[in-house]
């Protein structure tokens, strides 16, 4: 897979995906936290692979609900319990108990940033470079650092045996 084109489409189906996972939690099965696991990789890849001429057909955003970014944040914060709290580069390590990263709010970010461009596509199925200029430029602006800091944890949960399938290689 090496097009613009192949990837646009990775991106749109990964995305929508990922937000099917996320609004599915109240009836997710033990390994969901796996499965995002796996999927972020391919959400970088895809947007990574796409180029910046998508910047041009973003449409204009609409306001943030952040009651309901709040609601989603909580219950992940909620269902993530011990697993969401990690440290970021700048945390000192004296500081642990006060660590500054949560899975729950990349987590919540990357959820709400693709979730827009997917209700351009329902709205409009024809859509699809607008709703890849809206990812790709919120990406770079924003979800970018949520995917690599969820990426960079979900690792360390999966190499120190929290999750996924390493933990019946102990």
């Amino acid at each position: 897979m090496n097009t613009t084109t192949e990837w646009s489409y990775v991106l749109a189906s990964s995305a929508d995906e990922y937000c099917h996972l996320i609004d599915q939690l109240d009836q997710a099965s033990g390994d969901w936290l796996d499965n995002l696991a796996s999927l972020l990789p391919r959400i970088h890849a895809a947007v990574s692979a796409l180029e910046d001429t998508y910047v041009d057909k973003v449409p204009q955003e609409p306001g943030q609900d952040m009651d309901r970014r709040f609601e989603l944040y909580t219950r992940l914060r909620k269902i993530l319990g011990d697993h969401d709290g990690y440290a970021l580069d700048f945390d000192k390590p004296e500081e642990l108990d006060d660590m500054s990263g949560s899975l729950a709010d990349d987590f919540t970010d990357i959820y709400f940033d693709l979730k827009k461009g997917l209700d351009l596509l329902e709205k409009d199925p024809e859509a699809l470079s607008r709703a890849l200029g809206l990812w790709y430029r919120s990406y770079l602006w924003h979800w970018g650092q949520h995917l690599v800091d969820a990426e960079k944890h979900l690792y360390d949960l999966q190499v120190h045996h929290h999750i996924g399938a390493s933990r019946s290689l102990v």
